[in-house]
């Protein structure tokens, strides 16, 4: 009898280690508009971008969000950034932007890697913010959250993400006045 409560405990076990592992996939991978998002993101965070001025997310509320979190060092992290650079000038007309939070301690180091893949679009400083893991959880890199209009998290990816995997969320988004 005992072996076989051990059994079924097992099966629950990973039946809910399923679900868990599918639902979050299957919303970020259904496109969805901002009616599906539900989460609210942070956006009471205020930084410093790379040339030291202020810059608060707050600005941005009403824009689709990508929000990235990522390093210099981080080989995915350098993959990913030539699509939101492609993504940021498709679509940032339509109310798109990329935001990229650098998670690097030297600030001259994010300066050169930024002009080397010519970011076109914000950086900020998040180095040794402890904020950042109470706003959006645990930060492996690269994580990306898609956020909508209405301030709410679509969807966030943790590791590298194809550029196509991004598009199919944002676009949606994007005609969600």
């Amino acid at each position: 009898m005992r072996q076989a409560q051990v059994m079924a405990v097992g099966i629950v076990m990973g039946l809910l280690l399923l679900l868990a592992i599918a639902l979050p996939l299957q919303s970020a991978e259904s496109g969805a508009p901002s009616s599906a998002c539900a989460q609210a993101a942070n956006f009471s965070l205020n930084f410093k971008d790379i040339q030291g001025r202020s810059f608060a997310l707050s600005d941005y509320k009403g824009k689709v969000v990508l929000l990235d979190f990522w390093a210099t060092w981080c080989p995915p992290c350098r993959k990913e950034i030539p699509g939101f650079i492609e993504m940021y000038n498709s679509y940032r007309s339509r109310g798109f932007v990329v935001i990229g939070v650098s998670m690097d301690d030297s600030t001259s180091d994010i300066k050169k890697f930024a002009k080397r893949y010519k970011m076109n679009y914000p950086i900020l400083l998040g180095a040794g913010r402890d904020d950042l893991e109470l706003a959006f959880g645990q930060l492996p890199l690269p994580t990306a959250f898609v956020i909508g209009r209405d301030g709410k998290i679509c969807s966030k990816h943790d590791g590298l993400t194809p550029k196509e995997d991004f598009e199919r969320e944002i676009v949606p988004l994007l005609e969600v006045q």
